[in-house]
């Protein structure tokens, strides 16, 4: 379990705020605008601070002292930099993540030693990921859509040996887009037909809101 800080509210850091809540982080929310914690939804377990997330007077409102980790993933490049540099200079938090938007600024990121994720393919999954080690491998973001690739993990199945491609899609809302066996011996692009077995590397496409859910399919 961690202390983590996410500053920004809107679409991104609400459901990163939520999928580390439901990790079993300490989560606090930061953002200047009250209303955007409504993002939040009612089963959000954590906290909120209104106000400017690099106001040190706010950080500290919001636990930066005991902080493992800050997310700064506002709209804004200049508000996320500053957050980062304050919670990494002043209060030396272990791990500061933020979010980037404009890919011209992002030799000053790397020159800074701040680690981002850039805003063309930013999700809520890929600062979960930093944070928590995440699942699978993040390939690419496709709108509402992540492209995923994982090593198929089958052991909360009662037959933890095998699933159709058809069962995979249809209980969860996604789409098999390849795979191949885990001993390498062959690769395809499956069928509704096609059998998945453990330990298989699979490429698929995964709507942002059942990645969680999703997950239990994901070898660690």
């Amino acid at each position: 379990m961690s202390n983590v800080i996410v500053v920004g509210c809107g679409r991104v850091g609400s459901q990163l705020a939520n999928m580390l809540s439901d990790n079993g982080n300490n989560v606090c929310c930061i953002d200047k605008n009250a209303d955007a914690f409504a993002n939040l939804g009612r089963n959000f377990n954590g906290s909120t601070v209104q106000g400017v997330g690099f106001d040190e007077d706010v950080l500290i409102r919001a636990g930066v002292e005991e902080c493992d980790v800050l997310a700064a993933v506002t709209q804004f490049d200049n508000a996320n930099l500053m957050c980062a540099e304050v919670a990494n200079h002043l209060f030396g938090v272990p791990h500061v993540i933020s979010r980037l938007y404009n890919p011209d600024h992002e030799r000053a990121y790397m020159q800074l030693g701040i680690d981002y994720v850039c805003g063309t393919s930013l999700v809520a999954e890929d600062v979960f990921s930093k944070i928590v080690s995440g699942h699978g491998s993040h390939i690419d973001t496709f709108g509402e859509f992540e492209v995923l690739r994982f090593t198929l993990d089958l052991s909360s199945r009662d037959n933890n040996k095998t699933i159709r491609v058809s069962e995979l899609e249809r209980d969860h809302e996604v789409r098999i887009i390849a795979f191949e066996r885990a001993d390498g011996s062959a690769s395809s692009i499956p069928t509704p037909d096609s059998l998945l077995y453990a330990g298989d590397s699979v490429l698929a496409c995964v709507r942002h809101d059942v990645i969680a859910q999703f997950s239990r399919y994901i070898l660690d």
